[in-house]
């Protein structure tokens, strides 16, 4: 190892340190495992066991909410200096939304395991993926404070009005409360994340305006 190879290290690790804390992300990773211990304890409380469909509410939500932190977490208050930055910003921004929505899907599935069920750890994952992909896309196109909005209003008018709706194209359209098998549910969804997640890797969360 040479000796500008350690102090190179180092910087390298201080600037990812100090990307993270720029972007809360310490603070919004205890959201996330709150969140993902309300998960827990909501589907206990479901009875589950009963009526699988019972779990619609948690794998509806809670993924809705992780997706809601982790676009508060996409917020900067540096966008000119990300823009002038001697090395691109992509990649940063890449491995953080894939962290973050990685660790919300393992943490959020295990508020689903058990017994088999058609509203288990698959449709917790494929939610993750598609809320995490609208949060993302919003934070590009409107900004992060703003970010949870959008997904916000898409599931919440999906879980009230689409539970009962049946047909091929629902799957597409109904994926937050479709089953996990559904293969419809699945492109929908994972069409959310790439392409949400693209545009957010590419452009970066919208400038807002700074309030004094």
């Amino acid at each position: 190892m040479s000796e500008l190879s350690v102090p190179y290290g180092r910087s390298r690790a201080a600037g990812l340190l100090l990307y993270a804390r720029s972007r809360t992300v310490p603070r919004a990773l205890a959201v996330l495992f709150a969140t993902a211990g309300l998960a827990v304890w909501a589907a206990h409380g479901l009875d589950a066991y009963v009526d699988p469909e019972r779990r619609v509410p948690v794998v509806a939500l809670a993924p809705l909410f992780a997706a809601a932190v982790i676009g508060s977490s996409l917020y900067t208050a540096s966008e000119e200096l990300d823009r002038t930055a001697v090395h691109p910003w992509w990649r940063r921004r890449l491995v953080h939304l894939l962290t973050l929505t990685a660790l919300a899907a393992a943490l959020l599935s295990v508020a689903v395991l058990g017994h088999a069920s058609v509203f288990g750890p698959p449709a917790m994952i494929r939610n993750t993926l598609g809320s995490t992909g609208l949060t993302a896309a919003a934070a590009a196109l409107l900004g992060a404070r703003l970010s949870w909005l959008p997904a916000f209003g898409y599931v919440s008018a999906v879980y009230l009005g689409g539970a009962g709706a049946h047909g091929r194209a629902s799957t597409v359209w109904a994926w937050p409360v479709q089953p996990g098998g559904e293969a419809g549910a699945w492109a929908a969804a994972l069409a959310a994340c790439v392409v949400g997640g693209a545009l957010y890797v590419v452009r970066g969360a919208r400038a807002e305006a700074v309030r004094h």
